[in-house]
């Protein structure tokens, strides 16, 4: 397990109100299914995924509960970022943090889709 960085809980209120922690983590085996299913993306783009927890350009609506689908574009490096986070509610059993659950890099095509068809919770300013 692999501390990601912190999100301000404020910011997630869009997704749940029962947020239990700050912290970010990201697991040996979730690192792992990121570099089987979407190779060299981790390696490439990691850099960016403390940045896009912190500070989302979007936080759209997943498919499933206490989850955020985060988007975040970089034009200086023409790149655009898709990171799928399950937040960590009270509810939840003991020690439980927020987790990624997948990270990738995306097509503009696809980042532009996702804003016209996904139910945008939050946008960056």
């Amino acid at each position: 397990m692999y501390v990601v960085g912190e999100i301000d809980i404020e910011k997630y209120h869009v997704v749940s109100d029962r947020i239990r922690t700050s912290e970010v983590i990201i697991t040996d085996e979730r690192i792992a299914h990121i570099q089987k299913r979407h190779p060299n993306d981790y390696e490439r783009y990691s850099r960016y995924m403390e940045d896009i927890v912190k500070n989302p350009q979007y936080i759209l609506e997943a498919n499933k509960p206490n989850t955020a689908v985060l988007l975040k574009e970089y034009r200086n490096d023409d790149e655009r970022i898709q990171l799928i986070l399950r937040l960590a509610i009270e509810e939840d059993p003991q020690g439980y943090k927020n987790s990624v659950i997948t990270f990738l890099r995306i097509e503009k095509k696809r980042f532009e889709r996702y804003l016209r068809t996904k139910k945008i919770l939050y946008k960056s300013e």
